[in-house]
């Protein structure tokens, strides 16, 4: 599947790869025959999104150094705020991890301000349509998760992102490795959900956001396209991290 990549220079030597996803319509949520299929996944309903970039890859430690050095909008980032430090496997090409929502929107925001262009975190109907990537089956690449060659699951820490193969889209740790945090506020159910792939938040007292991927230390049900978790928006956890989207230009207004 042919698509577009834009990037954007953060720092020498650090670039954040985007990869256009293009319009389109999907079922939402995972089909009844789906036997680790859970309430929450429901019911199935189509969504219809605008094309918009997503970054290739999850934002990186070397990517949230160089974003957490520029000007503060409204809050300070911590430039090293993962917990594997003692790891010999971490570095600048590990992804993120222990950040809270409002870190990831802070990055979001700084990077908009450095970038001239708007940068946030998924809808979750924009995640799971790129985390497919045209397929219907718990994971892009089938239904069971066959090797370790995969995904970044059942380990114990993270490995650089992009060490595993892409989906059709060219996205890279779709499962597993972090989960990644999304705009939306958690809803038990997708009764009253948007049908135009934007966020679904609420007012009043939403304590929670989205998660979405499943992570390093998960199991194969919580790493399909269609599982939710959630936390509060201020929750770091080692194995929490996120990826940012770009709506294009011509798509607004």
């Amino acid at each position: 599947m042919q698509t577009k990549t834009k990037t954007l220079q953060l720092a020498p030597g650090v670039d954040l790869e985007i990869i256009r996803i293009p319009a389109g319509n999907f079922m939402m949520g995972s089909a009844q025959n789906d036997p680790n299929r859970l309430g929450s996944e429901g019911p199935p309903h189509e969504v219809t999104l605008e094309d918009f970039y997503i970054s290739k890859c999850l934002i990186t430690q070397a990517q949230w150094q160089a974003v957490a050095s520029m000007p503060k909008i409204k809050w300070e980032l911590n430039p090293n705020p993962t917990s594997f430090n003692d790891f010999p496997v971490t570095g600048d090409r590990h992804p993120i991890e222990s950040v809270s929502w409002f870190d990831a929107m802070e990055f979001c925001a700084r990077l908009s301000v450095y970038s001239s262009q708007t940068y946030t975190l998924p809808s979750e109907a924009q995640w799971e349509y790129a985390c497919r990537a045209g397929t219907t089956t718990p994971y892009y690449f089938g239904d069971k998760i066959n090797c370790f060659n995969e995904v970044n699951y059942l380990c114990d820490s993270t490995f650089p992102v992009a060490a595993f193969p892409p989906n059709a889209y060219g996205l890279h740790d779709m499962h597993g490795s972090v989960w990644e945090w999304c705009l939306d506020h958690y809803h038990d159910s997708y009764k009253g959900a948007p049908t135009d792939g934007t966020a679904w938040e609420s007012k009043g007292n939403c304590r929670f956001r989205i998660l979405r991927g499943g992570s390093w230390n998960s199991n194969p049900r919580d790493c399909r396209s269609t599982h939710r978790e959630y936390q509060a928006p201020n929750c770091t956890l080692s194995y929490i991290g996120f990826r940012v989207v770009n709506v294009p230009p011509e798509t607004v207004g």
